[in-house]
């Protein structure tokens, strides 16, 4: 989370790797059931540094989200439908456990009666909940239902 000054609205916050993340998995979702593509490709078309994206890629198939496919035409597919991939997989595999603080994932002396111990859960569950019901197929269907470029139902990856 970051400090706001007081009376300003707060926000949490995404790192890079999970914005990233995120992207590729779209990109792939937006080409789902057609060749494999490339790093490059997927860089390019999302405008994510193709080194970065190497080593993004890597936790992805390590949780099962992607198949690597070897070859002259290999590269990478979605393991699944984009209907079984949610946001939050995907945020777990490449960030760790969506979670405020630390007390949440690792012993913590005042779990027990501490009031900011509780609010930290509730925050924790409410953000793997949302996070868990959003499907790169909502993803997809959300951009489709408010664009008017035909090529949005043909496959074509759009940038996010």
């Amino acid at each position: 989370m970051i400090e706001q000054p007081e009376g300003s609205i707060g926000i949490v916050k995404l790192s890079t790797k999970g914005r990233y993340g995120v992207r590729a998995m779209y990109d792939l979702a937006c080409v789902y059931g057609q060749a494999p593509q490339s790093v490059k490709c997927i860089a390019e078309r999302q405008s994510i540094p193709e080194a970065y994206l190497e080593q993004l890629i890597a936790p992805l198939r390590k949780a099962g989200l992607v198949l690597s496919i070897r070859g002259a035409q290999g590269g990478y597919t979605l393991a699944r439908e984009p209907k079984d991939i949610s946001v939050g997989a995907i945020l777990r595999a490449v960030e760790g456990p969506l979670a405020a603080t630390d007390c949440i994932t690792e012993p913590c002396a005042n779990s027990e009666g501490c009031a900011m111990h509780a609010l930290w859960l509730r925050i924790h569950r409410g953000v793997n909940e949302l996070m868990d019901s959003i499907s790169l197929q909502d993803m997809l269907n959300d951009v489709c239902a408010n664009c008017a470029d035909s090529r949005c139902h043909e496959g074509t990856a759009k940038k996010i």
